[in-house]
């Protein structure tokens, strides 16, 4: 099944263990400068989502009671609707508005180019 959103094993141990600490999970993808373009993290509902986002992907990630929602802002999506992204977590200090900064770790994007059966599916 494709999707536009997956994380890596280490980044799924690091969203378990933020679950524990905070609770449920979000993300949010903004099309900002140095840390505004990374994935954010945040407890669930404390970024207000509207009209301005995009659901990209509620990841299932095992050990995790809900899905961890992945949000977009559509004017970046608008321009990366053919990209897969897939979270990941390395070392080093990010932005102090997300949840990982205080591990000494920070979550980043790795992307590719969605194949064109991919797209199919996901009706792009």
């Amino acid at each position: 099944m494709a999707s536009r959103v997956d994380v890596t094993p280490a980044a799924a141990d690091l969203i378990r263990s933020l679950r524990g600490t905070h609770g449920p999970l979000m993300f949010h993808q903004s099309g900002g400068c140095c840390d505004g373009s990374a994935p954010m993290c945040y407890p669930a509902g404390e970024f207000r989502t509207g009209s301005a986002d995009v659901l990209l992907e509620e990841i299932v990630v095992d050990g995790v009671d809900e899905p961890v929602t992945f949000w977009m802002s559509a004017a970046q999506f608008a321009l990366w609707r053919h990209t897969h992204l897939t979270v990941d977590v390395v070392p080093g200090r990010g932005s102090g508005f997300s949840l990982e900064a205080p591990e000494g770790v920070r979550f980043l994007i790795r992307s590719r180019l969605l194949t064109s059966d991919e797209l199919a599916e996901l009706g792009d």
